[in-house]
């Protein structure tokens, strides 16, 4: 039989298909390596292996306790999932949920169990880090604050004093993540030890060693894992040494300052690997997702143009080309550091320009991380490869790899390969990787079909400025599909229904171009701007030419077996993979949501804001999905052949038939999105909320300062020995009172104090009735001194004087003070002969001990009057009712007299948000400017919560934004600002709710657990 030449091809295709998997009898595995405890999850050199599978750990950083609200935290489980993430990492702080000695708190958004719940439903696994420290721009890096002033000698030791203070903490952590591990079907995949730390002294590793003993002992079986915060080498081997090290790395820094300008791209991490644990998968437990920023700072807008798309783009695929198949990006939601949980550095929002904004919306580094996501998802020939070298080694390259072309000493790629399929990966970046230059250049590597250099019709690759892109080889997809080569990234690669799918993707400004195998009677795509050539061994060569501004999806082939579709980039945004539940006999119990794992089906959605999930109802006619919309769009659908119809939000929605599994129609968003309203904040009331200074002020239920000893590291600089540090009287955060009082001789001209509450603080001074100062420091110490001259006419000889101070705690540091000495580090009568007879201190209402608001939690109150008598809270009387002689008076009138004082304010509104939408709002102080120069600080309390603290003579923060849950958006809302007028100046703060972004969609109902107050006695 004589056989045709597409014949030909099709054969030699097949036995060049069929020699990669007889390559993959020939590459055995090396050794896999477990804990001893179990095979469930092992790992090699390459790769965590679950459940005998290889998995890229794709993952990023999101702490439950900045976004108190348990019902949207499956919201944000969703939206990684939804960007093929198939991991998050969680803090849980020990501060929060251990407020007192034997006192352990795992209620309301403190629970651990709903968000494990969350995370099977979602399909995500969870790196589980419980510290006890974490780091965290949190205070006192998450310890508990008593333990700063209760535990003798060093924190994070092996000390009879630590162990005793930590070690039940870390008993009730295991006893409620012991029946979560992926072990039992849960979602909790690894457990992290403490946090960045130097095994040296011996004290440091014998710690470590303490806390894995304990979880070993008690049930932890997954592996355990160490974050090393630099290439420091440590917790590699010996005492302390976990199963798993990890490097930490942050290649930009935190300096939003500095716009866009990078630091270099990072070369050594492949060598590094090898230096350290060649043995183990290279580890990334923390990779810069974006950045804090501090007091003063230009804010997260400026941080995302430093740590955008384009930074994701360039560095993440750097770890890539490291050969990094575990990677966390930190943070990739960051929330709200509301309360008290922040340290000093940084201010109320914890956005950290992660991929997602606080407000819980998505911006372009979303869309590039999905982009990266899904073609993870989608490669398991990515999980497993060899690090051969790049085109820079020692100036000369590597012998099956070089770039020529007019730019081709600007370009650099670092070559993989897969051992066992002998698919290549080209990761190409810009040699200096900073560069924004558009640069093109030709790239020759090798194939099953010899040496290639590509492109072979388009005029080249391009990369605009700080752009990476995955050139591949030998890339097998779906069931049969095989890409001898594409300078075009691939976004997805799979099977649908029948066929093998295959979506790449470019910049529509660039050409690309991808040679495989076209199989099937099928239909081309009839354009000037697409090209097919035919080329030996049955490949077809298809280039898609530059077209600037160009927009949408082209499909390059269709047939019955086979779809090979491309988009321009800002298209490929628009699509979503989700997976549907299809159990087999290979399906996991207890992981049928997960990807690889529980599924492997999946559908392409075009068009949504966001696809959560997907179903297939009907006997598979009928393809259900659920997600948001922020406008009407087109719809495709790409989906297996039986289904006919599809579902949008429980609504069906009209589609008809591009081509076969293709559906298009149009989502059309609820018409409430325009209908929405944002009422104004107005009928303020108002009451001063500085009784302390008055005569008349009774302090007698106030804790007498009098102790002369402290476990605190930092000893009292000057005195009389007493020890005036807030958390030695149980009082650990947020604004505290002292109250020294003295008999006047009538000699006293003064006092100096010396002031210590951290970074960016205040203290304000009054002698009697009399306002003397306010003092601040913006330095990491967080510590001011000055002398409070006192007016002849405030001193009172022969009398019984008071000088009342006010200070703002903001957090304990993190690193080597977390036994921060907040509170007066000195005090001295200057002129006289005299002392001060008693110090008295008071925070917030009961301490760590015995604070009234369980459901908002430890961090929540400070010591402002207002905050003690809960003013606060919704329901406290402000009509003629009231013990606190309210009256109205509007929130930018300020203080009465323009002088320094605090006054409190409190309004209502009212919020009937259209059910099925899912809005965004901030409060914004003073029209957004970020640092007006007004000196005044600001509490926001909606509701009760504690959301926001605005300095205005610091900035940069003006906005706040405020999830459901906290504000009610189908009710009446309680608002409240404890304004602190920082000097004999009037202030004028302004407040208005404001929009962010609405979206026709979300996840459901939320529960509103905002008690309400009741007398405090």
């Amino acid at each position: 039989m004589r056989l045709t030449r597409p014949a030909l091809w099709a054969i030699q295709a097949l036995f060049a298909y069929a020699a990669l998997f007889l390559a993959a009898a020939w590459a055995a595995d090396p050794p896999r390596k477990s804990d001893g405890l179990t095979d469930v999850v092992q790992w090699d050199n390459y790769t965590l292996l679950l459940h005998g599978q290889r998995m890229f750990l794709y993952s990023g950083e999101f702490h439950t306790f900045r976004l108190p609200v348990r019902e949207l935290w499956l919201d944000v489980f969703q939206k990684m999932v939804a960007a093929g993430m198939n991991g998050v990492s969680i803090y849980i702080h020990w501060g929060l949920t251990n407020p007192a000695p034997g006192v352990f708190d795992f209620d309301d958004w403190r629970a651990l169990q709903p968000m494990f719940d969350a995370a099977k439903l979602a399909g995500i696994f969870i790196t589980f880090r419980p510290g006890p420290y974490i780091n965290a721009e949190t205070t006192a890096g998450g310890l508990a604050l008593w333990s700063t002033s209760l535990v003798e000698g060093d924190v994070r030791v092996n000390s009879t004093t630590w162990n005793a203070a930590y070690q039940p903490y870390i008993t009730k952590i295991i006893e409620l993540t012991r029946p979560n591990q992926v072990t039992e079907g849960g979602p909790v995949l690894l457990a992290q030890i403490d946090n960045e730390y130097s095994q040296t002294p011996a004290s440091h590793a014998e710690y470590f060693a303490d806390i894995e003993t304990q979880y070993r002992t008690n049930g932890i079986v997954v592996p355990l894992t160490y974050n090393d915060p630099g290439e420091k080498m440590q917790f590699v081997n010996g005492t302390g040494a976990p199963d798993l090290y990890g490097l930490d790395f942050y290649p930009n820094n935190f300096n939003c300052s500095s716009g866009r300008d990078w630091n270099p791209v990072p070369t050594n991490f492949h060598q590094y690997h090898l230096d350290t644990a060649p043995d183990r998968p290279f580890y990334l437990p923390e990779f810069q997702g974006g950045s804090h920023d501090y007091w003063g700072g230009p804010g997260y807008e400026r941080c995302r143009e430093r740590v955008g798309a384009d930074f994701a783009d360039v560095y993440y695929k750097n770890n890539w080309a490291s050969n990094a198949k575990m990677q966390s990006a930190y943070m990739f939601y960051g929330g709200t550091s509301w309360g008290g949980i922040n340290y000093p550095g940084a201010y109320t929002s914890y956005d950290y320009s992660g991929a997602i904004k606080e407000t819980r919306l998505l911006w372009e580094k979303y869309d590039e991380m999905k982009r990266q996501g899904i073609f993870l998802r989608s490669s398991p020939s990515f999980y497993k490869t060899d690090w051969i070298g790049d085109t820079n080694a020692t100036h000369n390259g590597i012998p099956d790899l070089s770039i020529s072309g007019k730019d081709a000493e600007k370009a650099f790629g670092t070559y993989l390969k897969n051992p066992d399929t002998g698919t290549g990966f080209v990761i190409l970046r810009q040699l200096n990787g900073t560069s924004t230059d558009n640069i093109s250049f030709k790239l020759t590597m090798t194939s099953s079909r010899g040496s290639l250099t590509i492109p072979q019709y388009a005029p080249s690759i391009a990369l605009n400025g700080r752009q990476s892109k995955v050139v591949l080889a030998d890339y097998p997809f779906g069931t049969s599909g095989s890409v001898l080569y594409s300078t075009a990234p691939v976004f997805f690669a799979g099977t649908i229904g029948k066929r093998d799918v295959l979506f790449i993707y470019g910049d529509a400004d660039q050409s690309h171009e991808v040679s495989l195998t076209l199989s099937g009677h099928g239909s081309r795509l009839n354009s000037g701007r697409v090209r097919y050539n035919a080329a030996r061994g049955g490949f077809t060569i298809i280039s898609v030419l530059s077209q600037a501004g160009s927009k949408g999806l082209l499909t390059l082939w269709d047939s019955p077996s086979q779809l090979i579709l491309f988009a321009d980039t800002s298209t490929t945004a628009t699509f979503w993979a989700p997976a549907h539940r299809a159990p087999t006999a290979n399906t996991i119990p207890g992981l049928e949501s997960f990807w690889q794992f529980g599924t492997n089906t999946t559908v392409l959605v075009g068009g949504p804001y966001l696809v959560r999930n997907a179903t297939l109802e009907d006997g598979g006619r009928t393809l259900a999905i659920r997600g948001d919309l922020n406008a009407s769009v087109p719809l495709t659908v790409v989906a297996p052949e039986s289904v006919r119809s599809v579902k949008w939000n429980g609504k069906r929605v009209s589609v008809h038939s591009g081509s076969e599994g293709v559906l298009v129609g149009k989502l059309e968003v609820s018409p409430d999105l325009k209908k929405m309203k944002v009422p104004k904040l107005s009928g303020w009331k108002f009451a001063d909320s500085l009784p302390e200074v008055k005569d008349e002020f009774d302090d007698s239920d106030w804790v007498v300062a009098d102790h002369t000893s402290t476990n605190i590291t930092i000893k009292p600089a000057f005195g009389d020995g007493r020890v005036l540090y807030g958390c030695d009287y149980g009082f650990c955060e947020n604004n505290i009172f002292w109250r020294g009082y003295f008999n006047a001789t009538g000699s006293e001209t003064g006092a100096n104090l010396t002031i210590n509450g951290g970074t960016a603080f205040a203290a304000s001074v009054w002698l009697n009735n009399v306002f003397l100062d306010t003092i601040s420091d913006f330095s990491a110490t967080g510590e001011a001194n000055a002398c409070f001259t006192f007016p002849s006419s405030a001193l009172r000889p022969g009398q019984d004087n008071v000088l009342t101070v006010l200070q703002d705690h903001m957090g304990n540091d993190e690193g080597q003070n977390q036994k921060s000495d907040r509170g007066i580090r000195g005090f001295a009568l200057v002129g006289g002969a005299g002392n001060f007879s008693t110090w008295k201190v008071q925070g917030k209402v009961g301490g760590y001990t015995s604070y009234p608001d369980k459901v908002r939690g430890l961090l929540n109150e400070g010591g402002l009057f207002a905050e003690r008598e809960g003013w606060h809270l919704p329901g406290f009387p402000t009509d003629s009712s009231s013990p606190a002689n309210f009256t109205s008076r509007e929130l930018s009138s300020g203080l009465p007299g323009g002088r320094a004082g605090v006054g409190f304010f409190v309004t209502e509104v009212e919020l009937d948000v259209p059910q099925g939408l899912d809005a965004s709002f901030s409060f914004e102080f003073d029209g957004g400017a970020q640092k007006p120069g007004t000196p005044y600080r600001a509490l926001l309390f909606v509701n009760g919560w504690k959301f926001g603290k605005r300095v205005g003579n610091v900035g940069p923060q003006a906005r706040f934004p405020v999830p459901p849950g906290i504000l009610n958006h189908h009710g009446v809302n309680t608002i409240a600002v404890a304004l602190w007028a920082l000097e004999d100046t009037p202030v004028h703060p302004t407040l208005e709710l404001v929009l962010e972004g609405v979206l026709d969609g979300g996840v459901g109902p939320i529960v509103i657990n905002n008690t309400r107050w009741t007398h405090r006695g």
